[in-house]
Order: C-alpha cells, then sequence, then structure tokens
C-alpha cells in the first residue's frame, strides 16, 4: 500500500531519530498530526505559542547535536515561528520548520490566510521549498534535512493541507547520508601560523563554542605557548572548569584581566569563535584565525593567518610545530589578576556584604529598601544546582549574573539566545531541555521581561509535567535597556515593568510558586526551589539598581552614568 505525504514525511523523522516534533496544531497540519499520533516513539508537545515552539526544537538540536523539528500550521502560525527560527539560525542549529500552506489550486490568490513561506522564510532558512506534487518525496525531506545538517541552520518544508492525505505513487525509504568529513588546513597554512606564534613573546588565546569538543588539544596548546585563554560566554560550557588558563570573558560582560590579557598580547590565537565585538579587540597584535566556516576568517578583526578546519584536527596538526614559550610571564600576569577580580566578584554575592562599611554606603545609595542582590541569586542557584544541570537564560542582565556568577563545572551545560540576542527564550528553551534529557535538571534564568512575554507556555510545562526550575531575576525593569539608557546620560523611561506576583501566578497554573522578598531567607528559599519535585516558578525580588561594570570602563560612561543618575533624582522630586 502506497504512504501519504503526511506518512513519509513522518517516517522519515522517525529514521532519523526524532523524537519530539514541538508546534501548535491547525488544519493545514491536520495530516502530518494524525501520521504523528499513529507513530511509535514520536511525540507532539502541543505548545501555547509558535515561538516558543521553535526555541524548543533549537534548544533540543543545540544540546543534542541532532535536528530539532517544530512545526506551524497555515498563515499566522508559521509567521509566529519566525523569531524562535532566527535564534536557531544564528545559533547555527540544525533544524526542520514544516509549514502548513492553502490548498494548492489558492495558492497564489490572496486565499485567507495566505502568506508566501518562501518569501517569508527567505532570509532565517538555509533550504525552503513548497511541495506541489507528492512525487516530489521523499526528495524534498532528504534535501531539507541535508541542508540543515550539512550547513547547520534552518530548513523549511511548506505543504498545502490539500497534499498531506494524498498518496506517493513512486514510493521509497528516504535516505539522507549526513557523514560529516573532519577537516584541516593544508601544511604551509599551518607551517606560517607556527611560525607567528613561535616569535611572539606573550600570545594569549581566544576560545569560542566552536573549540568545544577540542579540550585536551586547546589546553595543550595554551599550555605550550603559556598563554592565558580568554572564554566567549558559550565557551563556560567545556572551558571554565578545572582550566589553569583561563581568565573569563571579555567585552560588556567581562571583566578587566581578560581585557588586560587581551590588550598586553603580541599575537592573538582565536579558537572556534566569531566573537562580534570588535571594538573588544586588541590592535596592533598579529592573528591567527581557526575556524571550520571560511566565510569568518578575518570578519571581526585583521587576521593575519587564516585556517579554515576543524579545532581538535588543526591544533593536533599544529601542535608538533609550536615551540614552547621560554617565558610564562603573560600567563603568570594574567591569571592573579582574573583570580582577585574573581574574589571581589564573591564579596558581591555574599548576602552580608552591605553590613561592611563599602557595602553599607553602596546600600545607601541604591539599595535603601535592601531587595536582593542579583548577585546574590545567582550565586545561590550556582551553589544548589546540580552538577550536571542544564542552565537556560534569558538575554539582559540575567545573562550578566550567570556569566560572573554560575560555574560551568562538571557536566553541567548552557544555551540561550546569545547571537540573536531575543527576549523570552529562556522558559521555552528550557522545556526542550527537559524533553532532551528528562532524568537531568534543567534551570531555566529568566529575565521578568522575558518570562512576561511567552507567559502561556507556563501551561506547556505543566501539561507536560516537566520539572523545570524557572528562576525569575524580578527587579521591575527591563534592567539592560535600563543600563544602556543610563550610561549614554538618558534617565531611565520606558523600562519599568509592573509586574505580577510571579509565584502566584504560577499557582493558579498549577505549578509549584516561591517567593522571595527578604534577602535573609534566599539560600533557603533557591535551595527549596532546586529540591521541589515538579515545576518550580521561584519569584526572586531583586534590587533593580544594581550595575554590573564591564571590564573596560570608559570615562564618557561614567559621566553619562552620573548624569543620568542626576536626571531620575530630579525628575523623582519634581514628581
Amino acid at each position: 500500500m502506497a504512504r501519504t505525504v503526511a506518512r513519509v514525511i513522518v517516517d522519515a523523522l522517525q529514521e532519523l531519530g526524532v523524537q519530539h516534533v514541538f508546534g501548535v496544531v491547525g488544519d493545514a497540519l491536520n495530516p502530518l498530526t494524525e501520521a504523528i499520533r499513529t507513530t511509535d516513539g514520536l511525540e507532539w508537545i502541543g505548545c501555547r505559542h509558535e515561538e516558543a515552539a521553535a526555541f524548543a526544537a533549537g534548544a533540543r538540536s543545540q544540546l543534542s547535536g541532532t535536528i530539532g523539528v517544530c512545526m506551524g500550521t497555515v498563515g499566522p502560525g508559521s509567521v509566529h515561528l519566525l523569531n524562535g527560527l532566527y535564534d536557531a539560525a544564528k545559533s547555527h542549529a540544525p533544524v526542520l520548520a514544516v509549514c502548513g500552506q492553502v490548498p494548492l489550486a489558492e495558492i497564489g490568490s490572496d486565499y485567507f490566510q495566505e502568506v508566501d513561506n518562501d518569501l517569508l522564510f527567505r532570509d532565517v532558512a538555509v533550504y525552503r521549498a513548497t511541495l506541489t506534487s507528492p512525487a516530489q518525496l521523499p526528495r524534498l525531506i532528504e534535501s531539507a534535512v541535508r541542508a540543515a545538517v550539512t550547513r547547520g541552520g534552518v530548513a523549511v518544508l511548506t505543504v498545502p493541507g490539500d497534499l498531506g492525505d494524498q498518496e506517493v505513487a513512486e514510493d521509497r525509504p528516504a535516505r539522507f547520508a549526513l557523514d560529516r568529513a573532519v577537516t584541516r588546513p593544508d601544511d604551509p597554512a599551518l607551517q606560517r601560523a607556527a611560525e607567528l606564534l613561535n616569535r611572539a613573546s606573550r600570545v594569549t588565546l581566544l576560545v569560542g563554542q566552536g573549540a568545544r569538543e577540542a579540550r585536551p588539544e586547546v589546553l595543550e596548546t595554551a599550555d605550550v605557548l603559556a598563554a592565558p585563554m580568554v572564554l566567549t560566554l558559550k565557551a563556560k560550557e567545556g572551558f571554565e572548569d578545572d582550566n589553569p588558563f583561563q581568565v573569563g570573558q571579555s567585552g560588556l560582560i567581562g571583566n578587566p584581566a581578560a581585557v588586560h590579557a587581551l590588550d598586553h598580547g603580541e599575537a592573538l590565537l582565536m579558537l572556534g569563535t566569531d566573537f562580534p565585538y570588535r571594538d573588544w579587540y586588541p590592535k596592533d597584535v598579529e592573528v591567527v584565525q581557526v575556524d571550520t566556516r571560511e566565510e569568518h576568517l578575518g570578519r571581526r578583526t585583521p587576521v593575519d593567518v587564516g585556517l579554515a578546519g576543524d579545532v581538535g584536527a588543526t591544533l593536533r596538526a599544529l601542535l608538533p610545530l609550536l615551540k614552547t614559550a621560554p617565558d610564562r610571564a603573560h600567563l603568570d600576569d594574567a591569571r592573579p589578576r582574573f583570580l582577585r577580580w574573581r574574589e571581589g566578584q564573591g564579596r558581591l554575592a555574599d548576602p552580608g556584604h552591605e553590613r561592611r562599611p563599602a557595602g553599607r554606603l553602596r546600600a545607601a545609595l541604591d539599595n535603601r529598601h535592601h531587595e536582593i542582590r542579583p548577585e546574590a541569586l545567582a550565586a545561590a542557584v550556582d551553589a544548589y544546582a546540580d552538577e550536571d544541570a542544564v542552565f537556560t537564560c534569558d538575554t539582559g542582565m540575567a545573562t550578566v549574573w550567570l556569566s560572573r556568577f554560575v560555574t560551568m563545572r562538571a557536566n553541567r551545560r548552557l544555551i540561550g539566545s546569545y547571537n540573536l540576542g531575543s527576549m523570552a527564550n529562556a522558559m521555552p528553551q528550557a522545556l526542550g531541555a527537559q524533553l532532551w534529557a528528562p532524568d537531568r535538571q534543567v534551570v531555566a534564568l529568566c529575565g521578568d521581561g522575558g518570562l512576561s512575554m511567552l507567559l502561556g507556555d507556563l501551561m506547556t510545562i505543566k501539561t507536560y509535567r516537566l520539572p523545570v526550575k524557572l528562576v525569575v531575576f524580578d527587579n521591575r525593569r527591563l534592567g539592560m535597556v535600563k543600563l544602556e539608557q543610563e550610561q549614554t546620560g538618558l534617565p531611565e523611561f520606558g523600562t519599568e515593568l509592573d509586574n505580577p506576583d510571579f509565584a502566584a501566578v504560577a499557582t493558579a497554573l498549577g505549578l509549584t510558586g516561591i517567593r522571595i522578598t527578604d534577602p535573609a531567607e534566599l539560600h533557603e528559599g533557591v535551595r527549596r526551589a532546586l529540591a521541589t519535585p515538579g515545576p518550580v516558578v521561584l519569584d526572586v525580588l531583586t534590587n533593580p539598581e544594581e550595575v554590573a561594570v564591564p571590564g573596560k570602563a570608559t570615562v564618557s560612561q561614567g559621566w553619562g552614568f552620573a548624569l543620568a543618575k542626576a536626571k531620575e533624582i530630579l525628575s523623582s522630586r519634581q514628581g
């Protein structure tokens, strides 16, 4: 018996090992969802918003290294996928989006709910196609999956609603052939890189997520070159723990030790990173960059030797050509700087900080109501979370506190919207993470603004009994926007949030809700929330005036901040 279009697509997903499909049902998807319903080992996860479905599929893809799948029905259902798919695309996560469409004969007639999906997804997708005949299967599903996996991006396959139940006459099993090659540069390029690095007396490493699978080779390279290792945020996972070379992050969320290590090197070795902030790269240094994507070489900072290839394979070929550094002064200077900075940060996370003289002064200026320090909250989460916990994090100040106070030790994992920078990502990504690893603790560090955007998908977490722990940094602000306004001399405007009691909302939805307003109750509250079975929303009222000083603050930022505070005080008195 010939299979239908829907059955061919769903059988192909099953063959790929897909276990969950995220989406919102709709008439154009009915043949596909019916095929999923009758397929063993494949579960439909019905979300309240398609954006959450796309975020969840992208999270599952990033954590598993396999393709994630989401679906949206015709028109608005497909449009709602877009932001989550952009996040997957910019994270180079292979995701397949299967979208519904109006009946085939109505395409191009401005039919009810009709949207041109091939045009809609043109910028976000590495592959997009609309099925117009059953005879195109399984070729189109093979092409879509192959493009998503090999190019690390989003593929969109659009299926008109009246084609799903039609039979595929010349049926055959789908074949994907997804084996990837491991490449390295040729020997002359490696020799040029070695000569550059060997003649530099001070080398600094900038290491990104693309080097994660090459941890032993990266550590050996740092040892041979006596090089301090600056990490991107995404490289915390894999390189932060048990690493005598790392000096933390650079950029706005970074620290002075990392900035010093970059600015005082003679050569920079970039490994698996496309760190986008050009102002934070060192000037007047020679640069070697290793990346699997040739188009990444030199696009952030000028590069003297670009090595296109896998980081592990490239370093294995490069290491025999490197000479052991005779002087370790650059590393020996950078590490103590970093450890002193980290010790100072630890004092900020101490609940007793405001009882000390400097802390009392700061409390009098910016925490008169004795609200909970966000640093202390992040540090408490770090202390009580499991050693193999999976963390997701909203964009904004929650990312700052995670970067500085949550350590990716042991087997912890970390994802966030670190390339797109979307709000509202942490909770739906936690949804996907928990389905990927049902026996591991999943902790989402949520901004109050981010959680509010997709609040409805708390019901998805409840429906599927997912034991995620949602920690809300409830400062009643769009905190990062507030800081951006103030550092340019503007008083905060439009950033205040009239929040509900998120713990009470969670309780009303059938989840466990815990609210902390007293700093003295912080540690016990965090411990209880993380130990409570089932889904938990931990709503912690944090100080909205707490700021994070970047690794290299400028005079103009300081003056701008002072001016903004003066304006805010005057406005408050006038009010």
